[in-house]
């Protein structure tokens, strides 16, 4: 990760944070440039896992970055290259959705859409309690789609969701490295 400028957005599976946060030390510690991202729902709404401003200054205190978090924000990332690679965790079934079937009305799509017209590696780390259901159809395609890469995932509680997944979000630094390589880390399924 050496020298290589991340992009790194967050959707709002809001219970997922304080796992996902962690990793963009992970990445600075093995020397990226983290440029954060956040969905406009991730950016402004208090739930009951945290204050919208608490996560923003964390996140901008560990980047050393201000958060991208509109359309215009996040445009210039294809025009200009200014990543080489994009990871979205949480990875959401709504954001999974709209990048299946080319959506952009949200800053993280559009900034999936700027990056992969340079042809570079997008990192999805999937959380959404419909993946083994309405979302399937939806990350069966992504996995087909060149320059997509996905953090290895398993269900995280099969008893009482089943057809929920989670991704292993210790997992982002190993398969950043691997999808900058144009690879998905095996094994993808938990």
């Amino acid at each position: 990760m050496n020298a290589l400028t991340v992009g790194f957005a967050l959707c709002g599976s809001f219970c997922t944070f304080d796992r996902v946060i962690p990793q963009l030390q992970v990445l600075k510690d093995h020397g990226a440039d983290v440029i954060p991202i956040l969905s406009e729902t991730a950016y402004s709404t208090d739930t009951r896992f945290g204050a919208a401003a608490h996560f923003r200054q964390n996140i901008e205190a560990v980047c050393s970055h201000k958060i991208l978090h509109t359309l215009t924000d996040v445009e210039p990332i294809g025009p200009k290259k200014l990543l080489d690679l994009l990871i979205v965790a949480p990875c959401t079934g709504n954001t999974l959705g709209k990048l299946a079937n080319g959506i952009t009305d949200s800053c993280v799509t559009l900034a999936v859409k700027a990056h992969l017209r340079n042809a570079r590696p997008v990192l999805l780390a999937v959380s959404t309690n419909d993946a083994l259901s309405a979302s399937a159809p939806n990350i069966g395609k992504l996995m087909n789609t060149k320059h997509v890469y996905f953090v290895p995932m398993r269900q995280d509680n099969a008893e009482k969701k089943p057809t929920s997944i989670v991704a292993d979000f210790d997992k982002i630094y190993e398969a950043a490295k691997t999808a900058v390589q144009e690879k998905q880390l095996q094994p993808i399924l938990l």
